[in-house]
């Protein structure tokens, strides 16, 4: 049994993977970085880890087992639990397990199992087919000195000349502001009259059509209607146990309403990535709560629930 590659196929998708009576693989998305000191750059992914203290068959693996190899759900199982035994074996004698893609394992002094998590995969789906790069130091002060160069060794020198022809320049230019100022102040007060003028019209036209609107559209209502108050319970939560996602918002539409009948707090949630419109049997603010309601919604409804965390607008 390639016990490796089912799980490995399984943490791109789900949270967490429970081995039954061993312990349990769980994923954290981790932002992308910067390296300060190499300067390199990191795509966000899953940081995995291991926790022995999540034992409690979950049916998630087994079940994938079992579609994947054609078998009942009880060979599976059977046939998972007798590879879990071997590796509790090779723990005991002191071992160091592999598991491709996934990690090692190993018993410590404490009889703990330790797990060193591989660092060659990333298991976050948005980050397929990126890699990390490292970028070269942008040197400003390079070109900050180089430009001081250039200053030190091409001053601009004005000849005699050339300063002798400057003082009808600045006459001219004296002449031309003060022109300019007088025509901008007989401009600026004939278009501000102008425009004071055209508001007033404006605001008494409005005012005369307001009036008779209102006269109009005045009437009494003798016999009003009660007021409705609608009671609406919304639901939060960045936690989402998803039944499915599908191409056509009628089918989504239609399952939302068949959860609910079986008194499900089912919605949908929008559309992903992929243009297809998610439906949850619920949103949960605990990642507590929403994994003890996925094991039972697997056990007595779906086993390919699965647990999204995704923060919504």
């Amino acid at each position: 049994m390639q016990l490796e590659t089912y799980i490995s196929d399984l943490l791109y998708r789900y949270e967490c993977v429970t081995v039954p009576g061993f312990g349990a693989f769980l994923t954290q998305r981790v932002s992308a970085k910067v390296h300060e000191t190499t300067n390199t750059f990191y795509p966000p992914k899953k940081a995995l880890s291991f926790n022995e203290q999540l034992q409690q068959n979950d049916g998630l693996l087994a079940n994938y087992i079992a579609e994947v190899e054609k078998l009942p759900y009880t060979t599976a199982l059977n046939n998972l639990s007798n590879k879990i035994k071997s590796l509790k074996t090779l723990l005991a004698d002191g071992e160091t397990i592999q598991l491709k893609n996934i990690g090692e394992l190993v018993l410590n002094a404490d009889g703990k199992i330790e797990f060193d998590p591989s660092r060659h995969i990333n298991y976050l789906t948005d980050s397929f087919g990126l890699s990390h790069f490292t970028s070269k130091d942008v040197d400003r002060e390079i070109h900050l000195k180089n430009v001081e160069n250039i200053e030190v060794h091409a001053p601009i020198i004005l000849t005699p000349e050339k300063r002798a022809n400057r003082n009808w320049i600045k006459y001219a230019a004296a002449a031309v502001f003060v022109l300019g100022i007088g025509g901008f102040g007989v401009a600026t007060y004939y278009n501000n009259n102008t425009i004071k003028n055209q508001n007033q019209i404006a605001q008494e036209k409005a005012n005369a059509q307001l009036d008779a609107k209102v006269q109009e559209a005045t009437f009494v209502i003798s016999n009003p209607l009660p007021a409705a108050t609608l009671s609406l319970e919304k639901q939060s939560g960045n936690y989402h146990i998803v039944a499915g996602a599908f191409r056509v918002e009628a089918n989504s539409d239609k399952k939302v309403n068949q959860l609910k009948n079986r008194g499900y707090k089912a919605r949908t949630i929008g559309v992903n990535r992929y243009g297809l419109h998610e439906v949850v049997y619920g949103s949960y603010n605990s990642r507590e709560e929403a994994q003890e309601e996925l094991f039972k919604i697997r056990r007595e409804h779906n086993p390919d629930a699965w647990l999204l965390i995704k923060k919504l607008q």
